[in-house]
Order: C-alpha cells, then sequence, then structure tokens
C-alpha cells in the first residue's frame, strides 16, 4: 500500500460517498487509476464494506451502556453459546474479548431503560454462560468516529 492508497482511505473513511471522479480529483489522479485502486483494496478487504452511520438519538435509541461481561468457565461450549446470544442480538452493536478481570466489553443500543432491563434479564443473564454483568450507561459522547488512523 503506497501513499495514494493511504489518502484514497483517508478520503473514503471522511466521506464514503464520493463519487469515483471526486475521490479522484481530491487524490490527484485520473478517474480511471483512482477507481481500480478502490477496487484493489476492496478486493484485498482493506475496505471491508461501505455503510451510512446513522445518529442513535434520532431513530430513537436514547440509551448507549458499555456491558462488561465474565463467563462462569471458559469452556469452548460456554464462549460459544455467549458467541451465539451476541450474534443474535441487534443491540450489540461491538462485543470485543478482553483481556483483564472482565471477559468482554461490548456496546449496547436500546430505546430505553426499560429496553436494556429486557435485554439484560431475558438474553444476557439468560445465557447460562454468564457469571456477572457490570453495565455502565453513556451520559455524553465525547468522541466518535470510525475512522482508523492512517500514517502517510
Amino acid at each position: 500500500m503506497d501513499r495514494t492508497d493511504l489518502r484514497i482511505l483517508a478520503e473514503l473513511q471522511a466521506d464514503g460517498t464520493l463519487s469515483s471522479q471526486a475521490l479522484a480529483e481530491k487524490v490527484g489522479l485520473s478517474t480511471s487509476p483512482c477507481w481500480r485502486r478502490v477496487r484493489k483494496l476492496e478486493e484485498d478487504r482493506v475496505i471491508s464494506t461501505t455503510v451510512a452511520i446513522l445518529d442513535p438519538e434520532k431513530i430513537g435509541l436514547d440509551v448507549i451502556a458499555v456491558v462488561a461481561v465474565a463467563l462462569e468457565d471458559r469452556h469452548p461450549d460456554s464462549v460459544r453459546q455467549f458467541d451465539e446470544m451476541v450474534a443474535n442480538r441487534p443491540e450489540i452493536l461491538e462485543c470485543y474479548a478482553m483481556s483483564g478481570q472482565h471477559d468482554y466489553h461490548m456496546k449496547v443500543a436500546c430505546k430505553s431503560i426499560r429496553a436494556y432491563e429486557v435485554l439484560l434479564r431475558e438474553h444476557i443473564m439468560a445465557c447460562k454462560a454468564v457469571d456477572y454483568v457490570n453495565t455502565s450507561f453513556v451520559l455524553r459522547s465525547k468522541k466518535y468516529t470510525t475512522a482508523l488512523p492512517l500514517d502517510e
């Protein structure tokens, strides 16, 4: 990956809706070579997908929580059960296996505290692999980005 590829990635992270022509102009290429570079970055899975990022509050998701989870054990069946529960819950936006005190940290978005309580009671805690859960609710977002740092 060269400097031009990094410039293409930076521009697409800032605005994934850029046309091939607009992107080419921003990075100093003609349209066809720019388009070929983007296709190559997609084929190599450097660009994994292009999505619209929604504002949670504007679609009624007023509760964002960071949830720390500890499993009863790390048996493959327990991990598989937990992974299936996570995969099947659209409220769980992100889930990371962690080192340290908790096995997982999750980011969850819900319409209300009540909706979170239902998710917690009926899905997360109902998962037999889960030992305990510690929830922190987001009061205010100080920084949110999906853009990865790129060294040029």
